[in-house]
């Protein structure tokens, strides 16, 4: 018994001398490497806050305080002996199954990034995508949410937006009214464009510049088709199109003016 515990002893005692001075040499980088992992933490923060989007800082953040974690992990290990072949092997397997289950994530999240950092929208931008057409709301690493006209929540995955066509209808500040109406071959067309034209000049939201445009459309056996173009702001535009439609109706009116199917 006392055999056994002379060699159990020695052992210990062995072990100690081999591997002690690299347990207090890890101990003392592992806290050291955190001291330092905070101060470029907090140094990357403040570089990150001036940089870049403000959608993207967080997750950069993390991500380069994950990758400075994985760095210190990996400098224990080697000052502590433990082989790297099996622990990398077993990251190598874990990162291939997670690629191929997450394979769409990754589309969304890279999309995301590339939306972040080229902007062909941004939150407050109008704009037509997937059939929707609404107000952008937020722009998130994986998705865009977008609020519709009549109230609607769409959310929409980034890889949807920066693989198909999307019209950004407010990019340019302003948007075209284009208004059709049919009219009888007795109606007198320059009749028509007076009054078209004063109607968009005493309109508030139509504005000068671009200049606006009446003329005729096309020509029909019953009739010919007037079309009028007015200039107004991006936002806003669903309403002002509709507060116009009602003048033009009064000023037809006003003039005299019968449409077809008017009694």
């Amino acid at each position: 018994m006392d055999s056994l515990a002379h060699k159990f002893t020695n052992r210990a005692y062995d072990w100690i001398l081999v591997y002690g001075p690299k347990i207090i040499l890890a101990l003392i980088i592992f806290f050291l490497g955190q001291w330092l992992i905070r101060m470029l933490n907090r140094w990357f923060k403040r570089v990150s806050g001036e940089r870049f989007d403000v959608t993207l800082r967080p997750f950069l953040q993390n991500l380069f305080a994950v990758i400075l974690q994985i760095i210190l992990v990996l400098a224990l290990m080697q000052i502590l002996g433990i082989k790297m072949t099996l622990f990398a092997a077993l990251i190598g397997a874990m990162g291939v199954a997670a690629g191929l289950a997450l394979s769409g994530t990754f589309q969304n999240f890279a999309s995301g990034v590339l939306i972040i950092l080229l902007k062909p929208f941004r939150v407050g931008d109008t704009i037509n995508t997937q059939g929707q057409e609404g107000t952008v709301k937020a722009i998130r690493l994986f998705y865009t949410v977008v609020l519709t006209f009549n109230n609607t929540t769409v959310i929409v995955p980034n890889s949807k937006l920066s693989n198909e066509i999307i019209f950004n209808l407010s990019r340019e500040g302003k948007r075209r009214i284009d208004i059709e109406i049919k009219f009888n071959y007795g109606i007198d067309f320059e009749k028509l464009r007076g009054i078209f034209l004063h109607a968009i000049d005493s309109f508030d939201n139509c504005l000068k510049d671009p200049p606006p445009r009446v003329g005729i459309q096309k020509f029909e056996a019953d009739g010919y088709t007037v079309v009028i173009n007015a200039w107004t702001k991006a936002h806003g535009f669903q309403d002002t199109k509709l507060a116009f439609q009602e003048k033009l109706l009064a000023e037809i009116k006003t003039a005299g003016i019968k449409l077809p199917g008017m009694a």
